[in-house]
């Protein structure tokens, strides 16, 4: 994953490339829409997503929900600023909510 602002740093765009055949490459850009920190994703499957984005502390939270598949992300950054640890999970009734991935980002050097 790399990360970078757009000029005039008002959206920040994340490039994500996967070696893992389930996982899509995928571009997310965040920004501030209506007074709200949002995420539009997009993904090598031709998936568009939109999602309420928080950032507390140390962890990162994204949200989504939507009629049959909601879905939820939270990662947390180490003390040290090196690792990302994330877990994300899913659900198709809006209120049960299962296990759908886990990922750790190591900052390279």
């Amino acid at each position: 994953m790399t990360c970078e602002w757009l000029d005039g740093h008002r959206l920040l765009i994340q490039r994500s490339h996967y070696d893992h055949p389930k996982m899509p490459d995928a571009i997310a850009v965040f920004g501030v829409i209506d007074h709200q920190l949002s995420s539009h994703y997009f993904d090598s499957r031709a998936v568009h997503r939109v999602f309420t984005v928080s950032f507390i502390g140390r962890t990162l939270r994204y949200v989504r929900n939507a009629a049959g598949f909601s879905q939820r992300f939270t990662l947390t950054v180490s003390n040290d600023g090196d690792t990302m640890t994330g877990r994300a999970e899913l659900s198709r009734d809006g209120t049960t909510w299962e296990n759908d991935l886990a990922i750790t980002y190591q900052r390279v050097r």
